[in-house]
């Protein structure tokens, strides 16, 4: 498992800095997102496989946990379950996400 890591000075002190860190990458990439395909996202989802994390730095930036995944993947076309499980996060971008990902397209 490749995991990312991070070189955090010692001067550096950003209260909560995990928060802070979600809410900017969240930022940037609505930006980014909307510059490129031309629509603003409505939510944004993560996965955490927790043998390897616990996640809890998602709930403390207000990321709602909505359960797990079946551990599958998305390119299993033959239902063989090889990946692990995870826990789902999902951050909503907008108060009416819901609605917004139902609407009728058009």
């Amino acid at each position: 498992m490749d995991f990312a890591r991070f070189l955090i000075l010692p001067w550096v002190h950003v209260k909560y800095l995990t928060s802070a860190v979600l809410a900017l990458a969240a930022k940037q990439l609505v930006r980014d997102w909307e510059a490129r395909h031309h629509f603003r996202p409505v939510l944004l989802e993560t996965f955490t496989d927790p043998r390897y994390r616990a996640g809890t730095c998602y709930p403390a930036a207000n990321w709602i946990e909505v359960g797990e995944t079946q551990g599958r993947g998305k390119l299993d076309r033959h239902t063989q379950w090889a990946l692990p499980v995870k826990a789902i996060f999902l951050y909503p971008l907008d108060p009416r996400f819901r609605e917004k990902l139902t609407a009728p397209q058009g």
